[in-house]
């Protein structure tokens, strides 16, 4: 293992025989983005700018006379939506992530349901108005939903299973001072007690009961 000073920063190589890998601060995996923080925000920017492509390419039929609004909301969740919700079941989001992800996501609506005339005035939707006009499910929910989903997958998995042990896994060491970034679980926790949900190991090996609180949280309105 080399280590070369750039600035004030370390960078770390690991070399095996003639070969070397370079610590980077961000690392696009299979469509992810990693980075050395294990910050969202990155992963999360980089999805919103990749969905243009998947907007225009569906522009004709957001666009059509011939389809009904709810249509073009449909095409909206089954196109547009995952391109930005792909992998999110891994993510662990802060207030602002989740503020961000949901100012993207209206200026869809706002653009399919157009302005609205109060007192002669037109005006855009606000975000209250949205959230009624997709009945709550929101994107924010959605992601919350699947993981959700996918906390009772794991949980019913085989302890031998690499997820299974990384769910139980306590790591090591002292976190830093002052209020610390949520993990994972235990920002899926935060919900589920939101949902007001008690035992959950017990609920989560039944899988048809695990669905249905999974459905149910993609339009909470305390999520």
């Amino acid at each position: 293992m080399q280590i070369k000073k750039m600035g004030m920063k370390d960078i770390t190589h690991l070399g095996i025989d003639n070969f070397a890998s370079e610590s980077v601060e961000n690392f696009n995996y299979l469509g992810s983005i990693l980075n050395a923080d294990n910050k969202m925000n990155v992963e999360i920017a980089e999805r919103i700018a990749k969905v243009n492509k998947a907007y225009y390419a569906s522009a004709k039929l957001i666009k059509s006379k011939f389809l009904t609004k709810n249509t073009k909301i449909k095409i909206h969740k089954t196109i547009i939506r995952p391109v930005v919700t792909y992998s999110s079941v891994t993510w662990s989001l802060t207030a602002k992530d989740e503020n961000n992800l949901r100012i993207f996501e209206r200026q869809l609506p706002r653009k399919i349901f157009g302005p609205v005339n109060a007192d002669n005035v037109w005006r855009i939707r606000n975000s209250v108005e949205i959230d009624k006009l997709i009945e709550g499910a929101d994107i924010v929910r959605f992601i919350k939903a699947q993981r959700i989903k996918w906390l009772g997958h794991i949980q019913r998995m085989d302890q031998a299973r690499p997820a299974r042990k990384l769910l139980v896994w306590k790591p090591m060491g002292i976190r830093p001072v002052g209020r610390p970034r949520q993990r994972w679980q235990e920002d899926v926790m935060e919900d589920l007690k939101k949902l007001e949900v008690k035992n959950w190991k017990e609920i989560a090996k039944d899988r048809r009961t695990w669905r249905d609180l999974a459905e149910k949280a993609k339009t909470h309105k305390r999520l």
